[in-house]
């Protein structure tokens, strides 16, 4: 899978409570003509919290690049802190973006915390061009031996 930085959503963003992505992608007038949206997210620090904390894993859509009063795409559903550890397969959660609202230009991430908040986590998002991506995402600089 080869990545883009320009169209990362999170770069090892920190998370403790709910949040939206440290970047949204302007899709312009062509977002009803582009091809289904998978979105894959790494954990990159495992997530840790006082309570029994879960974290929902969405892809977003805002007429605004600031991604205020989005409008939820798809989510990954509840996944409890144990799960969200480093190593784990990258979450992917896909979206048609037919269903984008009129007026809805910027796609986006949001962390979804409940029973949080979260002491620690932190999440790289980034779409990549199919569901099948089970590989591990790495961050920049990594070595291979």
């Amino acid at each position: 899978m080869i990545t883009d930085a320009n169209l990362q959503l999170s770069t090892a963003q920190p998370v403790t409570g709910s949040s939206v992505s440290q970047n949204a992608i302007d899709m312009g007038a062509y977002i009803s003509a582009m091809q289904p949206l998978h979105v894959a997210f790494a954990v990159d620090t495992s997530v840790t919290a006082s309570g029994s904390a879960t974290v929902a894993f969405q892809v977003i859509s805002s007429a605004s690049p600031d991604l205020s009063s989005p409008t939820v795409l798809n989510s990954s559903g509840a996944i409890g802190k144990a799960e969200l550890t480093i190593g784990r397969a990258p979450i992917v959660v896909g979206a048609s973006l037919n269903t984008v609202p009129a007026g809805h230009r910027y796609i986006g991430a949001q962390y979804l915390v409940a029973t949080g908040p979260l002491t620690a986590g932190a999440f790289t998002a980034m779409p990549i061009d199919d569901s099948s991506a089970s590989a591990l995402l790495y961050p920049s600089g990594f070595s291979v031996y």
